[in-house]
């Protein structure tokens, strides 16, 4: 039988400076640290890249214990790393890297990208590993945006795109460590569709761009790139566009283990973030130049 989730919160996305980039910050916030499995979440962009403006240059940095996710809208990005991995993410394309027991990687606007100038925006998305995979083998995976199996509501208005984990018998390529459903979307105005969410997943909806009614209750606009969370209860979230939107759907089943945290690395264990620097120092976790 459907029912309707019911809504948790409904929270703004807040500038934040991350160095030289200005982001957007939903996840975590204030009375929010996670939305377990999903620890964190920055929307970046649109930044208009050109030879002039490039912010968004990451050198090498290392990661542990869970999987960084790069969810790609607009422009060109660069991905290398210690696997030996170089790979173009273009705009519509997703790269899911599993960092494992440990992964140096590098991402920045393609040199061509910046030469020629336009938009960059995409999602950086934390998803935990359980402790018993947090040491597992580095793995890195990429889609592009052929490669992500498409779904469409009933009037055609909106495309949903499975990048993980299924949807009505369409199941996304990327192989996953936890049970989690990875989405976006792109719904033209008046478009509306129901996702199918398990009753136990922990899920959001992130807001990128427009405006739409959630539930035939609750508005969510651009000005604020609202996110809304929805509680263990329900089969069903329904979205209807009140205008041209993007947005990012996702779910997936709490590992409900406790977590400690440092910089880039997510451990069980405050002795396991110790291990991890110290192993990054003494480059078991790779190299890359």
């Amino acid at each position: 039988m459907k029912t309707y989730k019911t809504i948790q919160n409904i929270v703004p996305s807040p500038l934040v400076n991350m160095g030289p980039i200005r982001l957007r910050q939903p996840l975590p916030t204030q009375g929010i640290e996670n939305v377990d499995p999903f620890l964190l979440l920055h929307h970046y962009g649109p930044y208009a890249i050109s030879e002039f403006n490039n912010p968004f240059d990451l050198g090498p940095h290392p990661h542990r214990g869970f999987e960084p996710i790069t969810l790609l809208f607009k422009g060109e990005q660069f991905h290398r790393d210690s696997l030996g991995n170089e790979m173009v993410v273009k705009g519509g394309g997703v790269q899911w890297t599993t960092a494992g027991r440990g992964i140096i990687h590098a991402e920045a606007p393609t040199k061509e990208f910046v030469k020629r100038g336009g938009d960059l925006e995409g999602i950086q998305l934390w998803l935990n590993l359980p402790a018993k995979d947090k040491m597992m083998t580095p793995n890195y995976q990429h889609l592009e945006d052929e490669q992500i199996p498409k779904l469409f509501s009933d009037d055609k208005k909106v495309q949903i795109n499975v990048v993980a984990g299924n949807q009505k018998g369409v199941y996304g390529n990327i192989k996953t460590q936890t049970v989690v459903n990875v989405f976006t979307a792109n719904a033209a105005e008046n478009g509306q569709i129901e996702i199918e969410i398990p009753e136990h997943h922990q899920s959001l909806i992130y807001l990128l761009d427009g405006e739409i009614l959630v539930n035939d209750t609750s508005i969510l606009k651009k000005a604020a790139n609202q996110m809304v969370t929805f509680n263990q209860d329900g089969n069903t979230v329904k979205f209807e566009a009140k205008a041209k939107s993007t947005l990012l759907i996702l779910s997936g089943e709490p590992i409900n283990e406790k977590i400690t945290q440092y910089g880039p690395y997510v451990m069980n264990t405050q002795t396991e973030i110790l291990e991890a620097m110290r192993d990054y120092q003494q480059g078991k976790m790779g190299y890359l130049y």
